[in-house]
């Protein structure tokens, strides 16, 4: 199956190692959503903005895979699943469930999606926009 990262799961090392069979495809953009943090947890989200761009990942991952982020993401409780289709194809992400209002992410969390960034070669423009929730 097909999944969007958008969050510390753009970290490469972080993303194998809770999803062994996880294989990054490419970064691709998903328009008309931006992209936020909230939550007690502080940790990313995205919804729905027009003329706005989240920047992410697409990982081709297994089932045993999606188990584990349902896990990691605290599927159904913090965040539900979200479908769109790209290129013809179904895609698979998370949003939160609750939409609490922006709360700036921690130092840790940060440098993991900035280190995401990296690994994909996305543009950090998109992850500043989301930072100072405009």
């Amino acid at each position: 199956m097909l999944y969007f990262a958008y969050g510390s799961n753009l970290h490469h090392f972080q993303m194998k190692k809770r999803c062994k069979d996880s294989i990054f495809l490419k970064k691709i953009n998903l328009k008309n959503f931006r992209l936020t943090f909230r939550s007690k947890y502080r940790a990313a989200d995205i919804e729905p903005k027009k003329n706005s761009i989240v920047q992410g990942a697409l990982f081709e991952i297994s089932k045993s895979d999606e188990k584990k982020l349902d896990v990691y993401e605290d599927f159904p409780i913090l965040y539900k699943k979200y479908y769109f289709i790209y290129s013809k194809k179904k895609i698979m992400t998370y949003t939160m469930v609750k939409k609490t209002p922006f709360t700036f992410p921690t130092e840790r969390y940060l440098n993991i999606v900035k280190r995401g960034y990296k690994d994909c070669e996305l543009d950090k423009k998109y992850l500043l926009k989301g930072l100072t929730n405009k």
